[in-house]
């Protein structure tokens, strides 16, 4: 079985969805998922995960993103991209480079944005963007998100191209329409590669355009991440046969198992991994005690909870 992730290098014109259906149905797996939407005319990193894997997919969903990104200036659509229907348009608008990177160097940081009204935030159960195509446009309330870095790449009026790190549920369409509005000539995105999600590069990725029939399943099957490599940054804890199959029926693990490895110092709400001697990924816990009390604790007092267990039999 197939259990695992897949770095798919999403090309233009199609939805995430229409990704992980053609993955799905090339590699013959029974589940699959992304971690994150890509808009359809977006390119780049998207992680598709399989069987086993989706059930990580609400980890992976937290990591911060990379984006390469070209805005247009002058220019304001209805979906805040170049796809959507102009609302607004100047060509005689003056901005000097200057003031151009004043703003953006002022969008780095906790900010607030409205989610776009063709979106996929969901309202009453409902997208936004299918509530926008029936001609109801909802009032959605700003939403904190964090840019962690923007450098400019390139500045050809009326395009301005920058690089963006930022936290999860942050939209660069949203990003670019804000400082159009702040330079008083609007603008609206009009190119976006994500070149990083998380641990996931674009040099990981896969192109699904680069290979037919049966050369495509074997390369896509030559690129699955093992899900034991997954969320490298976790404290990794290795169980012998016996304490793994404890693990898989319900056993959560107690101070005075977790006493026996050299642990780094972990507090309560940090999350490891366990996986087998042979490296399969078995489960992720969350720490209810921390690691500097371990000896004030009685040795059955349990020390993390299961909150995922993997079912893989493959690594």
């Amino acid at each position: 079985m197939m259990d695992g992730v897949i770095i798919i290098d999403k090309p233009a014109g199609k939805t995430s969805h229409d990704v992980v259906s053609e993955v799905k149905k090339i590699l013959g797996v029974k589940k699959a998922g992304h971690t994150g939407t890509l808009d359809p005319m977006a390119t780049g990193v998207l992680p598709v995960c399989l069987n086993e894997a989706t059930k990580l997919a609400s980890f992976l969903t937290e990591d911060n993103k990379e984006y390469l990104a070209t805005m247009l200036l002058g220019v304001k659509t209805d979906t805040l991209d170049i796809e959507g229907k102009i609302i607004n348009q100047s060509d005689n608008f003056v901005v000097t480079e200057e003031k151009i990177k004043e703003i953006m160097t002022q969008m780095v940081g906790t900010i607030k944005q409205v989610p776009p009204a063709y979106s996929a935030v969901k309202h009453s159960g409902k997208p936004l963007y299918k509530w926008a195509r029936s001609g109801i446009f909802l009032k959605v309330e700003p939403r904190e998100v964090t840019i962690y870095s923007i450098v400019i790449e390139d500045i050809s009026l009326p395009c301005v191209t920058f690089r963006v790190v930022c936290s999860k549920g942050t939209y660069i369409r949203t990003l670019c329409s804000d400082v159009g509005d702040l330079l008083g000539c609007g603008a609206c995105l009009c190119n976006l590669r994500r070149l990083r999600n998380g641990f996931f590069s674009e040099e990981m990725a896969v192109s699904l355009n680069n290979y037919e029939g049966d050369d495509k399943k074997n390369e896509l099957s030559k690129k699955i991440l093992p899900m034991a490599e997954l969320l490298p940054l976790l404290t990794t804890i290795k169980l012998e046969d016996h304490s793994a199959a404890k693990l898989r029926n319900g056993w959560q693990p107690s101070v005075e198992m977790m006493k026996e490895y050299d642990l780094p110092f972990l507090k309560a709400g940090d999350m490891v991994k366990f996986i087998s001697n042979s490296g399969y990924l078995l489960a992720v816990a969350e720490m209810v005690a921390p690691v500097n009390k371990f000896s004030e604790f009685d040795g059955k007092r349990q020390a993390a909870k299961i909150v995922r267990v993997f079912n893989n039999i493959s690594k």
